[in-house]
């Protein structure tokens, strides 16, 4: 199993990577429509929103969690 190396999703089925293709090392949910992986900033800011949705963090206490979450990825470390 594959691991989104923007996001840490699992991936275990062809729809959940990018355009239905298991070489893609991201996830649907990390994709533009064109296949192409989201840029940090829009990595961040929906990454952000779910943590608002689910966990019911505020914005920015979200978007800092989201940074830590993001700095540990292999698509985001620097």
């Amino acid at each position: 199993m594959k691991i989104c190396i923007a996001c840490g999703m699992p991936m275990e089925n062809p729809a959940d990577f990018a355009m239905g293709d298991p070489d893609k090392d991201f996830c649907v949910h990390c994709a533009r429509q064109d296949g192409t992986m989201q840029s940090y900033e829009e990595k961040l800011d929906s990454l952000a929103n779910f943590i608002v949705r689910t966990q019911g963090l505020d914005k920015q206490a979200a978007r800092d969690a989201a940074k830590g979450m993001m700095a540990q990825l292999p698509a985001w470390k620097k």
